[in-house]
């Protein structure tokens, strides 16, 4: 991994700190309605406040494309400010101009302020240099503590890091540590879980995956282009055909774990009426929607042979019980694994935090990254532009 500095080669008291998060967070009714990400970002806010920097936190929420009234950050300052208390957070309701920097100049040292929304700015988006400059007028340091937004090149992500001495945080060292441990360093067997959809959105992923791993576990309607490729009828079922011959290849070598039973409706409308199938006895209107209890012996078995587990995507249509067993299962046996330090297991992706969440074992993998798409590109072996500022810098 390329050297970056991180808050441990930072003095930061009296320095006005420049800190990126990922405080995008869903709201229902106006209201928080999860604080997973703002809590994940606390550990570098308060060491900063407790060095006594002046910060000044940038995040974004949605993609307004520029001011919309619906994704402003107010309720998250609100949630800060009580998740940091006795540390004084404050809000400021720009993002840009001559208001920033009044309030900026007005922060004593162990202070806190949240700008408004920082894609309300046109220039953010577009990595605008103008604005870029503009942002680095506001601070001595950066630190980016956003690992979810590290695969944009955007000012606020990217941009200022090149005109700043630049920082990780805490939560963006800990997730490019864990992710070089896992893609590196892996203690050998290694397992790979990959479900979803389509083989063509995780087709880059695969191909990076499979000459690192022991074991490539492919679920979720992804799998059904396997089965086909090897010959099984699928009934309706979703599937690729034009990726039928590139899914042949990634067989090759027989580190691929298919599905060995299945569990099949007509309809997600009607799961009531669901039938266990073995893979070779799926009827012409049936459709998989979940692993049935042999294929997660199966997965189970092969795993308690590992070391390392690296999950990206569910294995059925967790959303719909019954189809969420495969998936709960699975999760709930990594669990145990990782409990009894026989399994280091890391999770990541919106879905697949989501599934697990589901599964009530969110927190007892060993790590689980709450980024999604830089997750991704980083699976599939991508420069991150967020991250590649930082080494920049060091």
């Amino acid at each position: 991994m390329p050297y970056f500095k991180t808050l441990d080669d930072l003095e930061p008291a009296g320095k006005y700190v420049l800190v990126r998060l990922d405080l995008n967070l869903p709201l229902q009714e106006g209201q928080v309605a999860d604080l997973t990400r703002l809590e994940r970002s606390l550990p570098t806010l308060k060491e900063l406040a407790a060095k006594k920097a002046k910060v000044i936190v940038m995040a974004h929420l949605g993609r307004p494309k520029g001011w919309n009234r619906t994704f402003t950050l107010a309720p998250i300052a609100e949630a800060l400010k009580k998740a940091m208390v006795p540390t004084p957070v404050f809000f400021c309701k720009e993002s840009q101009g001559l208001h920033v920097k009044e309030a900026i100049d007005h922060l004593k040292e162990g202070e806190i302020l949240l700008l408004e929304n920082i894609r309300f700015v046109k220039g953010e988006e577009d990595n605008d240099p103008a604005f870029a400059k503009e942002m680095a007028t506001w601070a001595n340091v950066y630190i980016n503590d956003a690992f979810s937004t590290a695969h944009r090149a955007h000012v606020s992500t990217e941009g200022v890091a090149h005109l700043l001495p630049s920082y990780a945080g805490r939560l963006m060292e800990q997730e490019l540590k864990t992710l070089e441990r896992v893609l590196e360093y892996p203690e050998a067997p290694m397992m790979a879980i990959v479900g979803g959809a389509k083989v063509s959105t995780k087709l880059p992923l695969l191909k990076n995956l499979l000459p690192k791993v022991d074991f490539l576990v492919i679920g979720g309607a992804m799998a059904n282009t396997f089965l086909a490729a090897k010959g099984y009828d699928v009934g309706a079922s979703l599937y690729e055909p034009d990726l039928m011959e590139t899914s042949l290849e990634l067989m090759k070598g027989e580190k691929v774990l298919l599905p060995v039973d299945v569990v099949v409706a007509e309809s997600l409308e009607d799961p009531k009426n669901h039938q266990h199938r073995e893979i070779s006895s799926i009827g012409p209107t049936e459709k998989i929607f979940d692993i049935g209890p042999a294929t997660i012996a199966y997965i189970l078995k092969t795993m308690q042979r590992c070391h390392t587990l690296l999950w990206n995507g569910p294995l059925g249509v967790f959303e719909v019980p019954p189809f969420d067993y495969g998936t709960n299962a699975v999760a709930q046996g990594v669990a145990r694994l990782t409990a009894e330090g026989a399994l280091l297991s890391i999770a990541g992706g919106g879905d697949t935090v989501a599934a697990l969440n589901h599964a009530g074992v969110l927190n007892d993998f060993s790590y689980v990254s709450t980024a999604g798409g830089a997750f991704l590109e980083w699976l599939e072996g991508k420069p991150l532009p967020g991250v590649k500022a930082l080494e920049g810098m060091a």
